[in-house]
């Protein structure tokens, strides 16, 4: 994706929660661009200087990049549940990051240490429980593979921690396409 691409992206995630959080009407988007219009997941992360405002995601979708990044979106900035009583306000728009994570396919892996820090996200289910990390949290922390798959069958999942060597657990492997920038510096 050229920066234009991923500027337009940040636009529609920018102007979607902009009309969200004022109330106003969340205005449809398209474009003629085959990068803008995949069929991919992607997550949209909300951040107030290192403070996690909002975080939420698709890993497939059946409607085009432009139109689950308005989604996203919206969805981050007053759907996250573990922000329901500290959503993000109006008065906070100018010192939010936004961050984009365009997502590849989901690859089942039967080696999880495979994994490449900082360049493969994991994605664990068992059962009804899942949980994931998108890559970049390998970078903003000093865990090892190992801690990287336990806290997220801990943390993510409400599994036990090993339970990504357990038989009955998948773990797939995806990577992502990260960008982001300031609302202020988002034209």
């Amino acid at each position: 994706m050229d920066s234009e691409q991923r500027q337009i992206l940040l636009k529609v995630a920018k102007d979607t929660i902009v009309s969200v959080l004022r109330g106003g009407e969340v205005e449809r988007v398209n474009s003629d661009d085959p990068e803008l219009t995949a069929l991919c997941g992607c997550f949209v992360t909300l951040k107030n200087g290192e403070r996690l405002r909002g975080c939420i995601g698709q890993f497939v979708s059946e409607k085009p990049l432009i139109e689950l990044i308005a989604d996203m979106a919206k969805a981050s900035a007053v759907e996250d549940a573990r922000f329901f009583s500290d959503r993000i306000t109006a008065d906070e728009l100018e010192q939010i990051d936004i961050e984009i994570s365009v997502l590849s396919e989901l690859k089942l892996t039967n080696e999880p240490l495979s994994l490449r820090l900082g360049i493969d996200g994991i994605y664990i289910k068992r059962g009804g429980a899942c949980g994931c990390f998108l890559p970049q949290v390998a970078e903003e922390t000093v865990w090892d593979k190992e801690e990287f798959l336990s806290f997220c069958c801990s943390h993510k999942a409400g599994l036990s921690p090993d339970a990504w060597k357990q038989k009955g657990t998948e773990v797939y492997l995806f990577t992502a396409e990260v960008f982001g920038g300031n609302f202020k510096s988002i034209f």
